[in-house]
C-alpha cells in the first residue's frame, strides 16, 4: 500500500475524468479521506461494503485503516485502476462490477458489515432508503458512514417543525440514531461541485414493538408527498389514517413537519 503512486496519477494515466451523468466527483486528499473512514469506527479486520469507489480513494483509506473492502462499481473505466489497487491490497479489496441498486450488499457483505461511502448523488438517496426499510430489525448492516449533498445530509438529522424535517428523517430515526460527522467543503472534490458536502453516521437502534415498517414508509410517503397540506388532505387517501390520527388525538388540520418522530410511529402502530 505504501507504493501506490498518487491518486492525481492514477486518475490521469486511466483517463478517469470524473461522469457527471454517473454523478461523480472525486476525492484525492489522502489526510481527508482518512477522517472520513474513521467516522465508522475502528476498522481493524472488519468488513466494509463501498458504493462507487472510482478511482479508488476512500477504498485506500478503508483499508489503509485495517478494513477488509466489498467495493461495487459501475463505471468499468474505474475497473483497471481498482484492479491496480486489489493486487496491492494482498486479498483485503474485493471489487464488483455492476450496479449498486441491483447489487444484493447484504449476500456480496455479510451480516454485520460497516457501509462506508461517497455516494454518488444520483442514487444516493434511493439506496440510503433500501438500507433504512427492512423489515428484520437489527439490519445487517452495522453502521451507515455516508456523504450525501448537505441539503440531504440535513434532512436526515432534521429535528420536528424544522424546514428539512420530512420523510427522510422519520426513516432514519425511528429506530436509528443518526449525526452529522463531517462537513466537507465543494473544494476538496474533483471537479468541485455546487454544493457542499457532508457524512452522515448512522447507528441501528431498538425497534418500536408493534410497528410495520412498510406502514410507516407508506404513511410518511403520502404525509410527506404533500408536505404544505394539512394531513387531512396528504393521508385522506391512505385507509384507516385519519381515524388512526383521531384514536390519537393528533390534530388534522396539522402539517406533517409538526409531527414528532414518535408520532409517526404512533400512528404506524395503530394502522399496523
Amino acid at each position: 500500500m505504501a507504493d501506490l503512486p498518487p491518486l492525481r496519477e492514477v486518475i490521469a494515466r486511466h483517463g478517469l475524468a470524473a461522469s457527471k451523468a454517473l454523478g461523480q466527483n472525486f476525492l484525492l486528499d489522502p489526510q481527508l479521506l482518512d477522517r472520513i473512514a474513521r467516522v465508522a469506527g475502528d476498522l481493524q479486520g472488519q468488513r466494509v461494503y463501498e458504493v462507487g469507489p472510482g478511482p479508488g480513494g476512500l477504498t485506500r483509506a478503508l483499508l489503509r485503516a485495517g478494513a477488509d473492502v466489498v467495493a461495487v462499481e459501475r463505471d468499468r473505466r474505474c475497473l483497471p485502476a481498482l484492479a491496480e489497487l486489489a493486487e496491492a491490497a494482498d486479498g483485503r479489496l474485493r471489487v464488483i462490477e455492476g450496479d449498486a441498486m441491483a447489487v444484493d450488499a447484504a449476500a456480496e457483505a455479510g451480516r454485520g458489515a460497516h457501509i462506508v461511502a461517497n455516494l454518488p448523488y444520483n442514487v444516493g438517496t434511493a439506496l440510503l432508503v433500501r438500507w433504512l426499510e427492512p423489515e428484520a430489525w437489527p439490519p445487517w448492516w452495522s453502521s451507515l458512514s455516508l456523504m450525501f449533498q448537505k441539503e440531504v445530509a440535513e434532512r436526515i438529522v432534521a429535528r420536528p417543525g424544522s424546514d428539512h424535517f420530512g420523510r427522510l428523517s422519520v426513516l432514519a430515526q425511528w429506530r436509528s440514531r443518526a449525526t452529522i460527522a463531517l462537513n466537507v467543503h465543494r473544494s476538496a472534490f474533483v471537479p468541485p461541485p455546487k454544493v457542499m458536502s457532508a457524512v452522515v453516521h448512522i447507528v441501528p437502534g431498538a425497534m418500536p414493538a408493534g410497528v410495520d415498517p412498510a406502514t410507516l414508509s407508506a404513511l410518511t410517503a403520502a404525509a410527506f408527498g404533500q408536505r404544505r397540506k394539512m394531513l387531512r388532505q396528504s393521508l385522506k387517501a391512505m385507509p384507516g389514517a385519519l381515524d388512526a390520527l383521531a384514536t390519537l388525538r393528533i390534530a388534522s388540520d396539522r402539517r406533517p413537519e409538526t409531527l414528532s418522530v414518535d408520532e409517526f410511529v404512533a400512528v404506524a402502530k395503530t394502522l399496523s
